[in-house]
C-alpha cells in the first residue's frame, strides 16, 4: 500500500480507530493529526489564550473560523512530518470554506493516492443521524454536507454495516486494485 495513507472525514466516524487497525495490519506507523496539531499551530502564532476566551464566550462560529488557517497549515506540515504513516485528520482539518485555504490543502493532498473519506453511508441524512446517534454533541452536519471532504478524497469508504476491521480491509483492497 502507498503511503501515507489518508482519513478525513466527520466526527465520530472512526478514523482514528480505523487508522490504529491499518497500522498494526500493514505493520505502518500511524499519527493522528488532532494530537500533534497545536505544536504546529504554535509554529505560525496560534493564541491559546484567545481560543480559551472564544470558548468562555460562546463563540463557536468564530473559533472554527479561527482555527481554519491554523488547520491547513497543520494538514501540510503532517503530510511533510510522517510522509510514511497512516495520517487520521480531525474532522475540520478537511472542511474549508475559504477557497484559498481549500486551495493550500488540495495542493497538499494532491501527490497522494490513498485520500479517504469515511461516511457512514452515500445518504447525508442517514449519515447524520447515524453519527448523531455516537454523539451527545450533534455538530456534523457541516462535515457530513459540506463539500470539501469529497472534493479533497480519492475514495469514499462507506462504513454502515461494517465492523471498523472490515473497513480497514476495505480500505487495503481498494488500494491493492490501484
Amino acid at each position: 500500500m502507498q503511503v501515507p495513507v489518508i482519513l478525513i472525514g466527520p466526527m465520530k466516524i472512526g478514523k482514528s480507530t480505523v487508522r490504529r487497525l491499518l497500522s498494526e495490519k500493514l505493520g505502518i506507523p500511524g499519527v493522528t493529526l488532532d494530537d500533534k496539531r497545536y505544536t504546529y499551530y504554535n509554529e505560525i502564532g496560534f493564541d491559546m489564550s484567545l481560543q480559551q476566551q472564544m470558548l468562555r464566550n460562546n463563540q463557536f462560529q468564530e473559533l472554527y473560523q479561527y482555527w481554519k488557517p491554523f488547520e491547513a497549515h497543520s494538514v501540510e506540515r503532517v503530510l511533510q512530518d510522517y510522509p510514511q504513516c497512516i495520517i487520521d485528520f480531525g474532522a475540520g482539518h478537511s472542511v474549508y470554506e475559504d477557497p484559498l485555504l481549500f486551495e493550500r490543502v488540495r495542493n497538499a493532498l494532491a501527490p497522494y493516492p490513498n485520500v479517504i473519506l469515511l461516511m457512514p453511508s452515500p445518504n447525508a441524512k442517514e449519515s447524520l443521524q447515524m453519527l448523531n446517534e455516537r454523539s451527545a454533541l450533534n455538530i456534523n452536519e457541516h462535515f457530513v454536507t459540506h463539500p470539501s471532504n469529497y472534493l479533497l478524497a480519492k475514495r469514499v469508504v462507506y462504513t454502515k454495516g461494517r465492523t471498523p476491521a472490515e473497513t480497514a480491509e476495505d480500505i487495503i483492497n481498494a488500494a491493492a486494485q490501484q
